[in-house]
């Protein structure tokens, strides 16, 4: 049966009813007039934005302190309010809402960005049944349309106002909250449904990446005097960095940030950009060849590395990003995978202490001691470490898109049985 039918099924006849929201409900602002002093050790708890955006219901987890006078008139959040984001820099995070499903135990209280809607107290609506239909389709159409701007979206709450939701069966409470707790039921399962999922898929790829790493490095440790050690600068033509360009354009020569990583490879569709100008003058140092190594050497993702793929070129990049290019007889496969070993995470983490953030320095990066087998036990290793890794890769790749399909899915039923008849 499908959810259409399902729907027709459960409404069995009954009215359902649109309501404009400035008729059933109130809408509420958050703090204003706080300074930075007033977000510490406070007596009370406010929502930050990203709680909202984030969640479809609110995580009282993720509240923050705020002070509170007795005097300030401010609402309070209530069990059954819904929240929006109601000003964001992307017109996709504004109108986003969460719902309050828990009740409310302490004083809480929406940030400045967001604003709260509260539905008269003789309204039938389940606070789970709204969760999903704020988040609908539908609904999400019509709150877009309601924000503006150029740098900056806002939400109106004059037009907001005029947005009108089903409510079925509004003359029989008690039928009106069966229909709605049981869509509520069906959502919630398939919820839990696709969160079980989501997470024997992301226990199988940890799985595989944790078989992988043992794998490599116990094909890179070494029995001492069995193989030769060099500095990571013997067997390299250039290591070097790069510097951060005056300026980005929309097109031109590509230019590799950390963020461009996606595990071991660069995604090509998270590139910047730079003019012809400034590449082959003002970053001449940095210009990339096919098979150079690029690591991170600060930050919270140091030692993340990727090879340069011919079709990427001509490329640059900026200084938290070391560049090496090995010598013509040097199996880069081989260096690529001591890189991303824990040889490389252990040098990291000895050279690191006492340093505010984790960091390497070029020196460091040319004598790092590397084991230097015959080139055919190079090529042997490679040849092994390869298979495992197209196979980490390939569960990588195809993790993201199952839980894209699972969420299509979910999105496609929710919004079929939300699709309530009568829309004016």
């Amino acid at each position: 049966m499908s959810s259409v039918n399902f729907l027709e099924k459960l409404l069995d006849g009954v009215e359902v009813e649109w309501k404009a929201l400035g008729e059933v409900a109130e809408i509420y602002g958050g703090l204003t007039g706080k300074s930075k002093s007033d977000f510490d050790n406070g007596n009370a708890y406010f929502i930050p934005y990203k709680n909202i955006f984030n969640n479809i219901e609110i995580n009282f987890d993720m509240l923050e302190s705020v002070k509170i006078t007795d005097t300030e008139n401010q609402h309070e959040i209530r069990y059954g309010d819904v929240l929006f984001t109601g000003s964001s820099e992307t017109s996709e995070e504004v109108g986003m809402s969460s719902v309050v499903t828990k009740q409310v135990n302490s004083k809480i209280y929406l940030n400045s960005f967001s604003f709260g809607l509260r539905f008269k107290e003789n309204l039938p609506l389940l606070p789970g049944f709204t969760k999903y239909l704020f988040r609908s389709l539908l609904l999400r159409k019509e709150i877009s349309k309601t924000a503006s701007g150029v740098t900056r979206y806002n939400v109106s709450k004059a037009r907001f106002n005029k947005i009108e939701i089903p409510i079925p069966c509004p003359d029989n409470p008690k039928r009106s909250l069966e229909i709605q707790a049981e869509i509520v039921r069906i959502l919630d399962t398939f919820t839990e449904l696709t969160a079980e999922l989501t997470a024997e898929l992301t226990a199988e790829l940890t799985a595989r990446k944790k078989q992988y790493n043992y794998y490599r490095d116990q094909l890179l440790t070494f029995e001492e005097g069995e193989v030769e050690w060099k500095p990571l600068g013997e067997v390299a033509e250039l290591i070097t960095k790069g510097t951060t360009p005056k300026k980005y354009t929309e097109t031109g020569i590509a230019f590799i940030k950390t963020e461009a990583f996606e595990g071991s490879y660069i995604n090509l569709k998270k590139l910047s950009y730079i003019d012809e100008d400034t590449h082959s003058k003002e970053l001449k140092r940095s210009i990339l060849k096919s098979n150079d190594i690029l690591v991170t050497i600060a930050g919270a993702t140091i030692g993340k590395c990727a090879i340069v793929p011919e079709e990427i070129l001509p490329a640059n990049t900026n200084q938290a990003l070391a560049i090496i290019r090995l010598k013509a007889d040097v199996i880069v496969k081989y260096i690529f995978h001591l890189l991303k070993s824990n040889l490389m995470t252990k040098y990291i983490e000895l050279n690191s202490k006492g340093s505010a953030q984790p960091n390497l320095n070029l020196e460091q990066l040319n004598n790092f001691s590397i084991p230097y087998p015959s080139l055919s036990e190079q090529a042997r290793i490679v040849s092994i470490l390869d298979k495992f890794d197209a196979l980490t890769s390939s569960i990588t790749e195809g993790l993201p898109r199952e839980i894209e399909l699972r969420q299509k899915q979910y999105e496609y039923y929710r919004d079929m049985l939300l699709s309530f008849p009568g829309k004016p």
